[in-house]
């Protein structure tokens, strides 16, 4: 049985890892642009959904013990 408190880190997680991938890929790709490489648009980009996928994977495993 899943409890509150498995919910809660489960957000806590994912909010902390899904800042950390999407914020590195944010500020990499945003040096690069400015920088004059049209190659961080490559890495700009796809950071809010690569963020998200750290959260989605943990909510799958929590899932998985009912």
């Amino acid at each position: 049985m899943i409890e509150r408190s498995n919910i809660i880190w489960l957000g806590v997680s994912a909010g902390v890892t899904g800042c950390l991938i999407g914020g590195m890929m944010l500020g990499i790709g945003m040096n690069l642009i400015v920088g004059g490489a049209n190659v961080g648009w490559l890495l700009l980009l796809p950071a809010g959904p690569a963020g998200a996928i750290p959260g989605w994977l943990l909510a799958r495993k929590l899932a998985r013990q009912i």
